[in-house]
């Protein structure tokens, strides 16, 4: 499938993040306030997560004239302020469990940027968020909706954020997103299925994994026949959605329905052992710094943001977006 937009990060852990979007359409009304609020439920700062803070106010750089985009591509900057780079130094010879330190390492042949995790840190969702923001814009009239439905596997937040505090560990959480609005026919048989550029995009959160639409796995303990959703009327509206909008890939027109796992932070102040690469034995350590207790709280704008870039791509390839606002 064509992508018709694109999309790059731009990374300096000590000085900024950002990202460029390539293939706007002309003509959208686009201005630093449309940022704040998907921006503000992003930030940390609530109970449960990280206690640093960033204004991250929007830097638009190019792409965007007398308040509308102009068609070239649109640069987006954030900065970076509030760094303690010094946190990750202290560990730089222990590469942490659940984090990517080990893999880049290797990967990169030790060159990779380990402040902050460089390209691999969650820092990087602002991005992710701030291209939603465009992407909903370009949607207009179709709703997405993300919600916390779990944390900690208690459908109670506070009971479940409660559970981490008293074992002084970390937690994850279940996110669920619903999109209406959706006309019928968006996706691409067989490849590009819905499902399949959704999750391709969701894996991009850290800390995803997995994902599930409609009933998902639920859905192998059913009989078809309660299992297929009966269409209603010529509009394809069905009485019951347990595929969660989606058939054979391609949108129905009834509400898209998925769900994400989100794993405990891994950064956890409980001690843990991991191989010391310089002496080559395995040590026990904690991380130190400051890290959510729960990063599920602080998803589900991310999780609206991926959304609403692939379905904003699938509404550009079904001409449904004007190439000119």
């Amino acid at each position: 499938m064509e992508n018709y937009l694109a999309y790059k990060f731009l990374a300096n852990r000590m000085a900024n993040v950002g990202i460029t979007i390539d293939g706007c359409p002309a003509g959208l009304p686009l201005s630093v306030n449309d940022f704040v609020n998907d921006i503000e439920r992003r930030k940390g700062g609530i109970k449960g997560t990280t206690p640093r803070k960033e204004d991250d106010i929007p830097l638009i750089k190019t792409g965007v004239f007398n308040g509308k985009t102009t068609g070239a591509p649109l640069t987006i900057l954030f900065e970076n302020n509030n760094i303690r780079s010094t946190d990750y130094e202290k560990q730089i010879a222990i590469p942490r469990p659940g984090h990517a330190d080990f893999v880049a390492n290797k990967k990169f042949a030790g060159y990779e940027d380990y402040r902050g995790s460089g390209h691999f840190s969650g820092r990087l969702t602002v991005c992710l968020v701030a291209a939603g923001v465009v992407a909903k814009l370009l949607l207009k009239e179709i709703k997405i909706e993300a919600t916390i439905k779990e944390i900690g596997g208690e459908t109670d937040i506070d009971k479940g954020l409660q559970k981490a505090i008293d074992a002084k560990d970390s937690v994850g959480g279940v996110i669920e997103c619903k999109v209406n609005g959706l006309p019928v026919g968006l996706g691409e048989p067989f490849f590009n299925s819905v499902e399949s550029l959704i999750s391709h995009a969701v894996f991009a959160i850290p800390a995803v994994r997995g994902v599930e639409f409609g009933t998902g796995f639920a859905a192998a303990k059913m009989f078809g026949s309660k299992h297929n959703d009966a269409i209603a009327d010529a509009t394809g509206k069905t009485i019951t959605n347990h595929a969660g909008g989606v058939v054979g890939g391609i949108t129905n027109g009834n509400e898209l329905a998925f769900r994400v796992a989100i794993k405990p932070t891994s950064s956890t102040p409980i001690e843990q052992q991991s191989l010391n690469w310089e002496t080559n034995k395995v040590e026990n350590f904690s991380v130190k710094g400051r890290h959510d207790l729960c990063i599920a709280l602080r998803v589900p704008v991310v999780l609206e943001a991926v959304t609403a870039i692939v379905l904003a791509d699938l509404m550009m390839m079904e001409q449904r977006i004007k190439r000119v606002v």
